[in-house]
């Protein structure tokens, strides 16, 4: 099958998909080989490709292709250059703002904590305001409290 590959200017895992989908002509002995049945008389798959149009035909292609290269390269580096500000511009509207969640200037007490001896004095009234006061809902609401 390499030399019929090499003969027709492919790969041998080509050829071996032409023969199981049966679009090329071959035949099978009785060891399981598959033999590749040649036209002597029909061109190389690789020299043959582009017989039927002038060349300055091609090179008109080939230069708008490049062209057409260009305008994309120009286009990719556009977008690139656009999306480097947008994280820029992100970016700096981002420092300006405030963190969300502020660690606050003096700890209060956990309960689950033991307070140390003199560090709640003043607070004392504050705490029993507030369960005198009762929830807030209760106040905004009414009822007991």
């Amino acid at each position: 099958m390499a030399v019929a590959a090499s003969e027709l200017g492919t790969t041998v895992d080509a050829l071996r998909k032409r023969v199981q989908r049966g679009t090329i002509e071959h035949e099978r002995d009785d060891e399981g080989h598959v033999w590749i049945l040649l036209d002597t008389v029909r061109p190389r798959q690789d020299t043959g490709q582009d017989t039927d149009r002038p060349q300055s035909e091609r090179d008109e292609l080939i230069s708008e292709l490049r062209a057409h290269n260009a305008t994309l390269r120009e286009q990719l580096e556009s977008e690139r250059q656009g999306h480097t500000e947008a994280r820029r511009l992100l970016l700096r509207a981002l420092e300006r703002i405030p963190p969300a969640i502020e660690a606050p200037e003096s700890p209060e007490p956990r309960p689950d904590r033991p307070t140390p001896p003199g560090a709640g004095e003043g607070r004392e009234e504050g705490s029993e305001r507030v369960q005198r006061q009762g929830p807030w809902w209760r106040r905004i609401f009414g009822g007991e409290g």
